[in-house]
Formats: C-alpha cells, sequence, structure tokens
C-alpha cells in the first residue's frame, strides 16, 4: 500500500514538471497577513498583464482553498471545470485569462471548505498535475495569508517557482509580517520579485488627491531594509472595492485612475525582472 501511494506521488511530481514546462514564468503572490487585498492585486496585475499582448497567455490559480475568491473579482463566478483525457480545463476570464479555483468546484454560496492542512496540499496537487494550461506566459498563483500549508506546497511542488510578489500595506503589523514573508521565501530559494504596497493613500472620488489616511512609505522602507525591490504602491479608491463586488477587473472599467497607472508600471517593472533575470 505505502509502495504503491509512494509511486503515485512520485507519477504526479512528474506530470507537474511535465505541465509547468508549459509556462514561462510561475509568479506566487503572497502576503504575510489576510485583509491587505492581495487577490485584488493579483487579479489586476493578470488583466494588466493580458493587456499588454498577452491575450490567452495568461494563467491564474487560485490557491486559496478555504476561502477562494478570484472567480468573484474576475466576473467568472459559476463557471466549471471541465475534465477530459487530456486532463482538467480551466475557466476564461477577461481577455483569455485561464482561471483554476475551488470556488468552481462548489455546489453552493454557502458550501464550506472544512480541510485539514493534508487533503489542501493533495488539492494543490492536483491542480498543479491535472490542470492542462496549454502555452502560457504567466501564472499567477494567489496564496492565502500566510506561509502556511498552502504556500508550502506551491513552493515545494512547483519546479523552480520563477518569482514571488510579496503584497503589504502601509501599516506597521503588516511590515513585521513581511519580513517572514520574505525569510519564508528566502529558506525555499525562490527569487523576489518585489514587495507591493497597498492602500497606500485614499484617492479622493471628487477631486482625485491622495491623502494619507496611514503611514506613509513603510513598503518602501521595509523593502530597503530587506534589501529586496519595490515594485510601487496601490492607493486605496473606493472603486476598486466596487469593481470587486461587480466582477469587473479595476483596471478595465477605470484604466486612467492613478491606481491603474500604478499597476501598468508594477507590470512593466516585473516584466522588467525577469527580463534582467534572462539576461544575466
Amino acid at each position: 500500500m505505502k509502495t504503491n501511494m509512494k509511486t503515485e506521488f512520485k507519477e504526479q511530481l512528474e506530470k507537474i514538471e511535465e505541465r509547468m514546462k508549459n509556462i514561462k514564468y510561475k509568479v506566487a503572490i503572497l502576503s504575510g497577513k489576510g485583509g491587505v487585498g492581495k487577490s485584488t492585486i493579483t487579479a489586476n496585475l493578470a488583466v494588466a498583464l493580458a493587456s499588454r499582448g498577452r491575450p490567452n497567455l495568461i494563467g491564474v490559480l487560485d490557491a486559496d482553498i478555504t476561502g477562494p475568491s478570484i472567480p468573484k473579482i474576475l466576473g467568472v463566478r459559476g463557471g466549471h471545470l471541465n475534465a477530459g483525457p487530456a486532463g482538467i480545463f480551466p475557466v476564461f476570464g477577461p481577455l483569455g485569462i485561464k482561471v483554476v479555483s475551488m470556488d468552481f468546484l462548489l455546489p453552493s454560496d454557502e458550501t464550506p471548505v472544512i480541510w485539514r492542512g493534508p487533503l489542501k496540499s493533495v488539492a494543490i496537487r492536483q491542480f498543479l498535475s491535472d490542470v492542462v494550461w496549454g502555452e502560457l506566459e504567466y501564472l499567477l498563483i494567489d496564496l492565502p495569508p500566510g506561509t502556511g500549508d498552502e504556500a508550502l506546497s506551491i513552493m515545494q511542488f512547483i519546479p523552480k517557482v520563477s518569482g514571488v510578489i510579496i503584497i503589504t500595506i502601509p501599516s506597521e503589523v503588516s511590515q513585521l509580517v513581511v519580513k517572514k514573508a520574505v525569510t519564508f521565501t528566502h529558506e525555499l530559494k525562490a527569487p523576489i520579485v518585489g514587495i507591493i504596497e497597498n492602500m497606500s493613500g485614499f484617492v479622493c472620488p471628487n477631486c482625485g488627491s491622495i491623502i494619507n489616511i496611514f503611514k506613509v512609505g513603510g513598503g518602501e522602507k521595509i523593502a530597503e531594509e530587506l534589501k529586496v525591490p519595490f515594485l510601487g504602491k496601490i492607493p486605496l479608491d473606493p472603486r476598486i472595492c466596487e469593481t470587486s463586488d461587480d466582477g469587473i477587473p479595476f483596471i478595465v472599467k477605470h484604466p486612467n485612475t492613478p491606481a491603474s497607472k500604478s499597476f501598468m508600471d508594477i507590470v512593466e517593472k516585473i516584466e522588467n525582472f525577469f527580463k534582467n533575470k534572462e539576461e544575466e
């Protein structure tokens, strides 16, 4: 029995390696704590990447097994993962973004996923080994808060994670846990693409001016202290919440806002990070 389980596990890892060969960059989106807007940032980064000449070449894996939210933000709730001889096929979102999430497997909004760590790990392994992503340039992996089972599973099962993006907000509490996230990434020997500071100042919907509700410059300061790149700041715009609830990515509905421009600037830095890596 144990021999069979070991054989199945080995075969699954081999399948993951084969699937990942078709994906150029595998990028994990991590935060040390919840409530920093990580899923919203992941969804909008995916749309920003796709909008820069990459239709059908961007994928998003919602690895938050117990609290999936990517389908809601990208407007594909109610979609279904179809299976065939080749494997499981993702749901297509805006600009051809391929989406996989536990949300697509739940029978209703009220259905909770009450799983311990080992089951979460099995689900992630199955997503990685069985999903037919096809050719992708970027696969963004939206992880739940912290450095627990899901994050560890992704970092261990994906051969050579291309990079990790860490999300924080301008608060000392958030910055304290960023240090843990950075240490976690270093210990697993994955490159850090950089830190993004979300909710960095409030954009007045009437006059467009930015009001600093929280402290200023915390993300940049912690990036400098930890000697990792700082990718940029996303201002707090109430319309981000509205568009997420409506299932319309913010940068699609409000492309000319300061927040959308920040997303596009950050995406350019992400692209440059990987371009420079290839040239090294």
